[in-house]
């Protein structure tokens, strides 16, 4: 289980779509939690569709900084703060008080996530729970961007960055 979390986490980095789907049921199921709304998608074509979301925004370059693992037999539980660039539209979309289409954020929240499996190793989905303060989110000039970040971008994209 330790493994198929690890990978995913990796392929979520490295915005490799079959990696995030690999180790999962054919069917899994999302509950993401915000404010008491389960927001998750529901069976493979969602999953899939929300994964390409993710890496067609090119969300992966986060950091989350666990602070708690917990494992039994039937899942793992991780929790701590997640730090992550994304662009002015996608801060925004997650919640964040952005103005304007352009630049990009450092945004910070607290998640926890329940990651379930069944009883052949398979991860069933995960059950995300996070809380976030609008305004923790800063804009950070271009050139102090990783260039793990930029390296996600064609050169015309870069201009609104």
């Amino acid at each position: 289980m330790l493994k198929t979390v690890v990978s995913h986490m990796k392929a979520e980095a490295k915005l490799e779509l079959e990696g995030l789907l690999n180790g999962q049921v054919a069917e899994p199921e999302y509950h993401l939690w915000g404010s008491g709304i389960d927001t998750g998608p529901k069976g493979g074509d969602a999953v899939r569709a929300y994964y390409t979301a993710l890496v067609d925004a090119k969300r992966g370059i986060l950091e989350y900084a666990i602070v708690r693992i917990v494992v039994d037999d039937d899942a793992i539980v991780t929790e701590g703060f997640i730090r992550a660039y994304q662009a002015a539209s996608v801060a925004r979309d997650f919640g964040y008080d952005i103005d304007g289409d352009e630049g990009t954020y450092l945004v910070r929240y607290r998640a926890l996530v329940i990651w379930p499996f069944d009883a052949d190793g398979l991860m069933l989905g995960e059950d995300g729970y996070a809380g976030i303060d609008p305004a923790d989110a800063k804009r950070v000039p271009r050139d102090e961007l990783p260039a793990s970040y930029l390296e996600q971008f064609e050169e015309s994209e870069l201009a609104t960055l």
